[in-house]
């Protein structure tokens, strides 16, 4: 299933599999991409029929198609609950981001010395 080489699909999928979730509660729980991205896998795990979407006012709700993925869903549930395949999924999703690293509230920041201004002593 090539639908579920990426991981951020596969991290989708996850979350739409515990039950009904909005869009916009999948964007903040993958937290460093943007809602167009997330909109785009949406779509990509919908047309590949392992999710299904409805309407309910202004949202979108997703939710796991378990039967679609057979056999898999059950080696799916398993990995998921594996703590190194938790470590794995957030390495390759670090990867695979873009834009600027969050720092991290440990890290020292080291600056540049001032410059003097000309004619000051």
């Amino acid at each position: 299933m090539r639908f579920l080489a990426s991981p951020r699909r596969r991290e989708i999928l996850r979350l739409a599999w515990r039950g009904e979730i909005a869009a916009g509660e999948i964007h903040r729980a993958l937290g460093d991409v943007t809602f167009g991205a997330v909109s785009q896998q949406l779509r990509t795990l919908e047309r590949a029929g392992l999710v299904a979407a409805r309407s309910a006012g202004r949202r979108r709700l997703y939710l796991a198609r378990r039967e679609a993925l057979g056999p898999v869903a059950t080696t799916l549930e398993a990995m998921w609950d594996d703590a190194l395949y938790q470590l794995k999924l957030r390495a390759e999703l670090e990867e695979g981001r873009r834009g600027p690293r969050p720092r991290s509230p440990n890290s020292t920041r080291r600056r540049r010395p001032r410059r003097r201004a000309k004619g000051r002593t």
